[in-house]
């Protein structure tokens, strides 16, 4: 019988180490937002649940694709109604919405504030004072499509919309504006950008670029269905404000290392991360 009972144990035991071994897959891609909420989470699944974490930085279409095939577990920058409502559309049927992580996000064309042109309908006939560009990020994000959708709706044809990355975005937004220069850049909000400029969204009478949206944690079908408990557990209680999040991409963008930054910040914020998990 105690010998017995010494296997039981000892099986129980090396049971709970394989599954506490389970490394959980997220895919992002590379928007400073989702930079923020990516770290956090993964920080608290490794340091409160004992999980390892794997965080992999893809463009919108494959996170997507890669989501409904199992190769990622979660995604933590989902955004609807509007901005990934494509994506959402093709590949639904095998994903799982697991809640609503931050509400009041919102999307459209950002420029200084001291430029003159407050509306998109007004831009042809300013389209040399911007040199018939607007900065864009990663082609395959759902806010360029957005842009695309934009251009054709407002038929500025005196306009070609640049693809690149967030980075080389926010770097070309701080060179126009270290040289008080007018710029158009595709922009987010929660974003650090908005914290460290004076910016204002151009006015988009048609609607193309949609009203607030919600950031969404979505997960494959089976992870939903078999996942550890406690992981999907902090996934669907994991609920932040735009301040919360431009605490950590501020961090992150005065140099300090993304999973430092987010580590950081849940100390600072122990009540909020701790009624994530009850």
């Amino acid at each position: 019988m105690k010998k017995w009972l010494i296997a039981a144990i000892a099986a129980a035991v090396l049971g709970t180490g394989l599954a506490q071994a389970q490394t959980i897959h997220i895919g992002y891609v590379l928007w400073d937002s989702c930079v923020a909420s990516n770290n956090v989470v993964a920080a608290l699944i490794e340091d409160r649940l004992g999980y390892e974490v794997d965080l992999t930085s893809v463009d919108a279409g494959p996170m997507f694709a890669g989501l409904a095939r199992g190769d990622f577990d979660a995604v933590l920058c989902t955004w609807l109604p509007a901005t990934h409502e494509a994506y959402w559309d093709k590949y639904g049927e095998d994903l799982t919405d697991l809640g609503v992580s931050l509400d009041g996000a919102d999307i459209g064309w950002a420029v200084p504030s001291y430029v003159d042109v407050d509306s998109i309908d007004d831009l042809n006939d300013h389209a040399s004072e911007f040199d018939g560009e607007i900065i864009g990020i990663d082609p395959g994000a759902g806010l360029m499509a957005a842009s695309d959708r934009a251009l054709e709706a407002y038929g500025l044809t005196n306009f070609t919309l640049l693809d690149g990355s967030d980075a080389a975005m926010a770097a070309a937004l701080d060179r126009a504006i270290t040289r008080n220069e007018p710029i158009i850049v595709t922009s987010w909000r929660p974003h650090w950008m908005w914290a460290a400029y004076d910016l204002k969204y151009l006015e988009d009478p048609l609607g193309v670029f949609g009203a607030s949206e919600q950031i969404h944690t979505v997960a494959n079908d089976d992870f939903a269905a078999n996942g550890p408990a406690d992981v999907l557990e902090l996934l669907r209680n994991f609920h932040w404000t735009g301040a919360d999040m431009g605490a950590v991409m501020l961090s992150v963008r005065d140099g300090m290392d993304p999973a430092d930054a987010a580590r950081a910040w849940i100390a600072d914020n122990a009540e909020l991360v701790d009624s994530w998990f009850e």
